[in-house]
C-alpha cells in the first residue's frame, strides 16, 4: 500500500500543466484557422470542408515527417520555435512536389515532463510556418510519458494533407530526356544529416554552439538551427508559369537519392557540381570530418533544398521567373536516357 493517496502526478503526469499548455497552444492554432475549419482544437477530431476550393476531381495528397536529431541542438541551445517551423516546411514541401497545396496540418508533441513555455515556443513556430504557407492547425496531440525521454528532451512529427486536381499531379510522366533541372538554395542543413553534422562538429572538432566561426558568418548554434525553407511560392511560380514538370525535395539522402524519385523509369539525371557555389557549413564539415563527395551528397543537400525540373530550352526562362519573385535558383543539369539515378559531371 501507498504510504499516502497517490495522483497522476506523482506518477510524472502533470494535468494541469497540460490543461496550460492546451491553453496556450489553442490560441496559437486558431490564428491559422481559415473558414473551412469546422472544428476548434479540444474536438476529438478536426473537421474540414473543401467547400470553396474549387476543385472539380480533388484527390488529396498527405504526408508525415520529422525533424531528425536537429532536435539535439534545440534543446542544448534552449531556443525552441525554430524547428517547429522547420517542421510544418519540410512537411508543405513534400506534397509540394507533387502538385498539392497544403490545407491542413496536425502536430505530435511528445515530452516525459511538460513544460507549458518549451510546448508554447514549439508550437508558436509551427503555428507561425502554417500561416505563412495558409494551413490550417487543427489538431495534434501533446503526450506526457514519463522515463521515455531525458530530461528536457521531447519528439515532434506533422502530418499534413493537401488537395490538387487529378490532372493537375505531378508524378513524373511529364519529364522527357532533355528536361532541365533548376537547383533552389537551401537555408543550411535544414533537417536533414544531423547525426553526422553534431559528430563532425561537436566530437571531432570540439566547437561549442555557441562559438562564432569567421567561415560561417555566425555561430555554430544559429547555423545549425537554420530555419528549412519552404518551397511552396517558388514551385507555384513555376506552375503559373507552365514550366513545371516535376519536382524533388531534397531531404535524406541528398541530390542522389531524392531527384530519381521525380523520374519515371528508364530516365537519370546528370548533375553538373561546378554551377553553384556549396554554403561554407557544407565544405566546412567535408573538411573536418575528411567525408568523401559521395558520402556529402548522400548525406547533406550541398545547398540546394529543391529541384525542380522544366521543359527542354527553358531552364533560363524559369531561373529568370524566380528571380523576378525573389528566389535564387540556377540550372544544375537536365535529364537523360539512362538507368544510374543520377550522374555527377565536375
Amino acid at each position: 500500500m501507498a504510504e499516502k493517496p497517490l495522483t497522476y502526478a506523482d506518477a510524472g503526469v502533470d494535468i494541469d500543466a497540460a490543461v496550460a499548455a492546451t491553453d496556450r497552444i489553442r490560441d496559437l492554432a486558431r490564428r491559422t484557422f481559415d473558414g473551412n475549419v469546422l472544428t476548434g482544437i479540444g474536438s476529438f477530431g478536426a473537421v474540414y470542408s473543401l467547400a470553396g476550393k474549387g476543385l472539380a476531381d480533388p484527390v488529396l495528397v498527405s504526408s508525415a515527417d520529422g525533424v531528425g536529431t536537429k532536435l539535439k541542438i534545440a534543446f542544448a541551445a534552449n531556443r525552441h520555435d525554430t524547428v517547429g517551423q522547420c517542421l510544418v516546411n519540410h512537411c508543405v514541401n513534400d506534397i509540394a512536389v507533387q502538385g498539392a497545396s497544403p490545407l491542413f496540418f496536425l502536430d505530435y508533441f511528445s515530452v516525459g515532463r511538460l513544460d507549458p513555455e518549451i510546448a508554447g515556443q514549439v508550437v508558436s513556430g509551427i503555428s507561425l510556418a502554417c500561416r505563412q504557407n495558409g494551413v490550417a492547425l487543427i489538431g495534434g496531440e501533446t503526450a506526457e510519458m514519463p522515463g521515455l525521454y531525458a530530461e528536457g528532451e521531447y519528439d515532434l512529427a506533422g502530418f499534413i494533407v493537401g488537395a490538387t486536381e487529378r490532372d493537375r499531379l505531378l508524378l513524373g510522366s511529364r519529364v522527357k530526356a532533355g528536361s532541365e533541372l533548376i537547383g533552389l538554395s537551401s537555408s543550411g542543413l535544414h533537417t536533414n544529416g544531423y547525426s553526422l553534422a553534431r559528430k563532425v562538429f561537436f566530437d571531432v572538432a570540439g566547437f561549442r554552439l555557441d562559438q562564432e566561426l569567421e567561415v560561417l558568418g555566425t555561430t555554430v548554434g544559429e547555423e545549425l538551427l537554420a530555419v528549412h525553407r519552404s518551397y511552396l511560392k517558388h514551385l507555384r511560380t513555376l506552375d503559373g508559369e507552365g514550366l513545371l514538370q516535376a519536382a524533388a525535395h531534397i531531404t535524406g539522402g541528398g541530390i542522389t537519392d531524392n531527384v530519381p524519385r521525380m523520374l519515371p523509369d528508364g530516365m537519370r539525371a546528370r548533375i553538373q557540381t561546378g554551377t553553384w557555389e556549396v554554403p561554407a557549413v557544407f565544405r566546412l564539415l567535408q573538411e573536418i570530418g575528411d567525408l568523401s563527395d559521395s558520402e556529402m551528397r548522400r548525406t547533406f543537400n550541398m545547398g540546394i533544398g529543391m529541384v525542380a525540373c522544366v521543359p527542354a530550352g527553358t531552364g533560363r526562362l524559369a531561373v529568370r521567373a524566380l528571380a523576378e519573385a525573389g528566389e535564387e535558383a540556377c540550372v544544375i543539369g537536365s535529364v537523360e536516357q539512362g538507368s544510374d539515378g543520377v550522374v555527377y559531371t565536375a
